[in-house]
C-alpha cells in the first residue's frame, strides 16, 4: 500500500509545472479544420454564411466548397474601401501558409452558400466539403448555431 501511495504521489508530482498538450499540429500535405459552425437564415434567406478554422501542414490553397444545401458555395472575403465594405468570391481560393490557423469568420473571410434549398435552422447541421489545391478533399458538418455574444463593455 505504501508502495502505491508513493508511486501515486511521484506520478501527481512529475505532472506539476508540465505544460499542457499542445493542440495537434496538421502533418504537412494535410488541412486541419475546426470550430465549423453556420448562422442561422430566417425562413425564405436564400443566403447563408458558414465559418470554420483552418490549418495546414504545408502550404496550400482552399480551392472550393461544395454542397448539397445550396445551389452554389463560394468562399467569400469581405473589404472596406473608401468607407463602404463590399464582399465578393475569392476566385484564386484562399492561401493556407503553413502552420498557421486561417480563421474563416463572420465580418471576414467566409463560406457563402447561395440559393440555399432549406433554411438552416438553430440546432442542426449543415454539411459541406472543402477542396484543397494539395490536401486530400474534406466533409465538414458544421454546428448551425447563433454567433457568440460579444459584451462590448469592460
Amino acid at each position: 500500500m505504501k508502495r502505491i501511495l508513493a508511486l501515486s504521489a511521484f506520478l501527481a508530482l512529475g505532472a506539476c509545472g508540465q505544460p499542457a498538450e499542445k493542440p495537434a499540429e496538421a502533418a504537412p500535405g494535410t488541412v486541419t479544420v475546426a470550430d465549423a459552425w453556420c448562422r442561422p437564415t430566417p425562413k425564405g434567406a436564400k443566403v447563408g454564411g458558414c465559418y470554420v478554422t483552418l490549418t495546414a501542414g504545408s502550404d496550400d490553397r482552399l480551392l472550393s466548397v461544395s454542397t448539397a444545401l445550396a445551389e452554389s458555395a463560394q468562399i467569400h472575403e469581405m473589404t472596406m474601401e473608401n468607407g463602404v465594405m463590399s464582399m465578393g468570391e475569392m476566385k484564386d481560393g484562399l492561401p493556407l501558409p503553413a502552420g498557421q490557423k486561417v480563421e474563416l469568420k463572420p465580418g471576414s473571410t467566409h463560406v457563402m452558400l447561395m440559393g440555399l434549398r432549406d433554411p438552416l435552422v438553430d440546432g442542426g447541421v449543415a454539411s459541406f466539403t472543402l477542396t484543397f489545391e494539395k490536401a486530400p478533399a474534406i466533409g465538414v458538418h458544421a454546428a448551425i448555431k447563433q454567433p457568440p455574444v460579444v459584451d462590448s463593455e469592460e
